[in-house]
């Protein structure tokens, strides 16, 4: 029973159930469809609105092309205004164009006329200055012809005594021209040569200077210029302040250069720094102590040049200062040239032509070897060599014509016989090929100079330095220069030369032409 009442339960609940279930599938079937009409209305709405919408944007759309189509119409007008403006102002230049060239036609033509009417006048007056040219020709042959007769000489004649008297005057006029000159040049000349003797020493001042006042002395190595230098420079001072040269430390390769005008002072820097490198010592104290050892031995070697010299050329009482003097001169040198060995020379050399010519011989030898002492302090006392040299002479009480020929020796005159030997014999020790040299650059600059001047001249061919730059000799070309043109030649290049070059002594100007004829036998 209770089972069948609980069976009864389970139907109702299940039946309720059932009925709950289809109540609610009935409720929401009702909600969906009230949702799905609200949504077709919305939709409807929807598309009303945007119907609206887009009608009123195709008229928002056809207003802004109309507004655009009047505003590109109203551009389009504009431009076209002002093109039509532009070819109006072109026509208009045109125009104006087309009136000028129509006047410049007509002025042309009128021009033209005006042309043709004048060629026609110049033809007339033409033939009437041709028809007076011919009758002016013909009474100058009349005239001549009378004279002829009257005179009895022929033109030729005539132009004969013309020119005569005309070269006649010329020469008068010609004389006192060049007398005029040569008064003028003479007026001049004192003043033009000291010119041009200043301008010679300002322009071999570097040359002397850097060639006779400068030693170099030779490095082991580059670090020894360090030690040359010392701590602040003091080893250097100190060499500088005890030998009175100074000491140049550049960038030359393992070298230092010594610079000084007095050459027995700087020969004593020389001498010491060779030592202190060997050494490898170099301080003060030590510098002091060779400086003045080395003094020491360059004064003994000083006076034994002295007497050796003396010894040599076999003369006898020449006062002891003046041996040490000679001596000195071993440490002077003369365009490169040993003073000290020149003086030898022209001691021996004077001998020799002394002798030829039957005066005394020792008396020559003691000129020439005391003829440049003067050179020994011209570095300290102001003056030539010639005239410090003859007061020195004189002060140790050599013979007057000693005396004489040493002051005189460069001179253009000398007065004694005596000073033209010791004048002569300088001339020939200095002038031996290879006694004197000059700077490399300097000669071979030279060199150039004068083969550049003579091939600046036209018809040279080749030109050739020769002699140490003493004789210039010049090929030209047969075809160009003739005879009479290559003595000019040689005169214009030899010109040139004094004007442009500064050199010792005188240069030949050989012009060479040569013609060769050629021909083969077969």
């Amino acid at each position: 029973m209770v089972m069948h009442g609980g069976v009864i339960f389970l139907l109702a609940l299940i039946l309720g159930l059932a009925i709950g279930i289809g109540i609610g599938i009935i409720v929401r079937k009702k909600l969906v469809e009230s949702r799905i009409g609200e949504a077709k209305k919305d939709a409807s709405g929807i598309i009303e609105e945007a119907k609206n919408r887009s009608q009123q944007l195709i008229k928002e759309a056809e207003l802004q092309a109309r507004d655009r189509l009047y505003q590109a119409t109203q551009q389009i007008e504009k431009e076209l205004a002002e093109r039509r403006k532009e070819i109006q102002n072109f026509e208009r230049r045109l125009v104006s164009k087309e009136e000028g060239l129509e006047r410049k036609f007509q002025t042309l033509e009128r021009k033209e006329e005006d042309f043709e009417r004048r060629e026609r006048e110049f033809r007339k007056r033409e033939e009437r200055l041709k028809e007076m040219e011919d009758n002016l020709s013909r009474l100058v042959e009349e005239e001549r012809r009378k004279l002829e007769e009257i005179s009895g000489m022929t033109r030729e004649d005539a132009r004969a005594t013309l020119l005569s008297k005309v070269e006649e005057e010329a020469r008068g006029e010609a004389g006192k021209v060049l007398k005029r000159i040569e008064e003028e040049a003479r007026s001049e000349a004192e003043k033009k040569a000291k010119e041009i003797i200043a301008l010679a020493i300002q322009r071999y001042a570097g040359d002397y200077v850097s060639e006779r006042t400068v030693s170099v002395v030779s490095l082991p190595n580059e670090e020894m210029k360090g030690r040359i230098i010392g701590r602040e420079g003091r080893n250097i001072r100190a060499i500088e302040s005890i030998t009175g040269i100074d000491i140049i430390v550049d960038d030359t390769p393992e070298a230092v250069i010594l610079s000084g005008h007095n050459p027995v002072r700087r020969e004593i820097a020389k001498i010491s720094l060779e030592r202190l490198i060997a050494d490898g010592r170099i301080h003060p104290a030590r510098i002091e102590e060779v400086v003045s050892k080395v003094e020491e031995e360059v004064e003994k070697n000083i006076q034994e040049a002295g007497e050796r010299a003396v010894f040599d050329t076999g003369l006898h009482g020449i006062h002891p200062e003046l041996q040490k003097l000679i001596g000195r001169l071993k440490f002077r040198t003369s365009y490169a040239q040993n003073v000290y060995s020149h003086s030898l020379e022209v001691s021996f050399i004077c001998g020799i032509m002394a002798s030829e010519l039957n005066l005394p011989t020792k008396l020559a030898r003691r000129a020439g070897l005391l003829h440049d002492i003067g050179k020994a302090v011209d570095h300290e006392v102001e003056g030539s060599h010639a005239q410090i040299g003859g007061e020195l002479a004189k002060k140790y009480g050599e013979n007057p014509l000693i005396v004489a020929a040493i002051t005189q020796h460069h001179e253009d005159r000398p007065e004694s016989l005596l000073a033209i030997l010791v004048q002569a014999a300088d001339t020939l020790s200095a002038a031996r090929p290879g006694a004197r040299k000059e700077m490399y650059e300097t000669y071979i600059k030279r060199l150039e100079d004068l083969e550049r001047i003579a091939k600046s001249f036209k018809g040279v061919e080749k030109a050739y330095a020769l002699q140490a730059g003493r004789e210039l000799r010049v090929i030209v070309e047969s075809s160009f220069v003739d005879d009479g043109e290559a003595t000019l030649l040689s005169r214009d290049i030899a010109k040139k030369i004094e004007k442009e070059l500064t050199y010792p002594g005188q240069i030949k100007v050989t012009v060479i032409r040569e013609t060769r004829a050629v021909n083969y036998a077969r």
